[in-house]
């Protein structure tokens, strides 16, 4: 069999949609016929011209020991394997996916087709000249709103009102200095402009999330608006120009529940004595990931004998301190000296120490005073530059126009 190279080859067509060009000559009069060129198909190939079938990739499958299965000779399986080093990386071929068979009526292997994802696909020429390349589908942005009031969890309200997993984690990210997305309550709304992309009518991902709205028990309308300045950083702005990016998170950890409140008189439920209790305890099972809420040294990192456990203690700029207790071991790197980042991984839950079950105890202090986690102002980021304050309040403006056209129909475009 003659190899040839051609990982190029096909690339202009399969980046083309599945359309018809129509091709006028000037204006178009009686008689005149139209030109109707069609275009080359997708994967540079018609799959329905040919018998397919399916292949699972098996855990220790190689390669060529899946293309030998389609019914490739040994020698030509090995050669188009080595074809793939510039074109696709063959380690992305993972166990439990499908590679897709093509034969001619003679029962010859004439393509495969890996999908990558939703969208990409790799083709594999197997007769003829040997041939790799990879094509991408047509993919749709579309902009949406959603509009979801807690009812039973963000999670099924999402769903039921035609939003994502994906934009949820999206408005966890956004709003993780300002909103604690385990202690929502039922009534809480999220109003949200974005753009999401689709492929065969199929949801693929979250392109941009615009603009949100958050109204929450105890929380002020919070606004979250996306816009870039020319120095980068901060994306996401409330609509006075603040960044809604903060000091310290809202949460060092994703909790089933608070099990303690800060208290300086709560009966300690092992003793039984009456003492100050100025921490929160968040319930979560033992492994938890624990995350630091802010930048910062650790200052302690070992076993606390007063009956913590475990603990990392952390020290942050503005006189603040954090302290993690009863965890169940320390993540890898974390001892005293070591510099960490906002939302480092730092240790597991556990209930080292002493403690009833799995939690989390957690303090802060400010310049030495204990103060309650759970009512802590967390100091803001630099607010927009003023130069840009009129740009800005113009599309904070805009949005809340959509926002409302959104919300009443009959005036969208109008």
């Amino acid at each position: 069999m003659r190899l040839r190279y051609s990982a190029l080859m096909l690339l202009a067509a399969a980046a083309l949609p599945f359309s018809v060009l129509s091709c006028k000559n000037g204006g178009e009069t009686a008689g005149e016929s139209e030109i109707v060129e069609e275009l080359p198909p997708l994967y540079g190939f018609e799959p329905s011209e040919f018998d397919s079938d399916t292949v699972e990739v098996k855990y220790g499958d190689t390669f060529s020991v899946l293309m030998m299965r389609m019914g490739m000779e040994a020698s030509d399986a090995y050669a188009l394997s080595e074809l793939c080093d510039s074109v696709f990386d063959l380690r992305k071929i993972k166990a439990g996916n499908h590679l897709h068979a093509y034969y001619d009526s003679t029962r010859t292997l004439r393509y495969a087709i890996y999908e990558q994802d939703k969208v990409n696909a790799t083709v594999f020429q197997c007769s003829d000249s040997l041939a790799i390349w990879n094509v991408s589908k047509p993919v749709e942005h579309i902009r949406k709103f959603t509009d979801v009031t807690i009812n039973s969890s963000l999670w099924n309200d999402m769903l039921a009102a035609g939003g994502s997993p994906e934009l949820i984690m999206n408005l966890a990210d956004i709003y993780q200095w300002s909103v604690n997305f385990f202690a929502l309550q039922k009534g809480d709304r999220f109003r949200t402009i974005y753009t999401q992309s689709v492929c065969d009518g199929e949801f693929v991902g979250i392109d941009t999330v615009h603009f949100s709205l958050f109204d929450g028990y105890g929380y002020k309308q919070t606004a979250a608006v996306r816009f870039e300045t020319a120095e980068g950083g901060n994306t996401y702005w409330d609509k006075g120009g603040v960044s809604l990016k903060r000091m310290f998170l809202k949460a060092p950890l994703k909790y089933n529940r608070v099990s303690s409140r800060f208290s300086y008189s709560r009966r300690h439920p092992v003793t039984g004595k009456i003492k100050p209790h100025t921490a929160v305890d968040y319930a979560a099972p033992t492994g938890t990931p624990v995350h630091a809420i802010g930048d910062g040294t650790v200052t302690k990192c070992g076993w606390d004998p007063t009956g913590g456990g475990n603990r990392i203690r952390i020290k942050h700029n503005m006189g603040y301190e954090s302290s993690y207790m009863h965890l169940s071991k320390f993540a890898s790197g974390i001892r005293v000296g070591t510099r960490v980042t906002q939302g480092q991984l730092i240790g597991y839950v556990g209930a080292t120490g002493t403690a009833t079950g799995p939690h989390l105890d957690f303090r802060i202090w400010e310049k030495g005073r204990p103060i309650d986690p759970l009512k802590l102002d967390s100091p803001a980021s630099d607010p927009l530059d003023s130069a840009y304050l009129r740009d800005f309040d113009a599309l904070y403006g805009k949005y809340m126009s959509e926002v409302a056209a959104f919300e009443k129909p009959d005036t969208l475009g109008n």
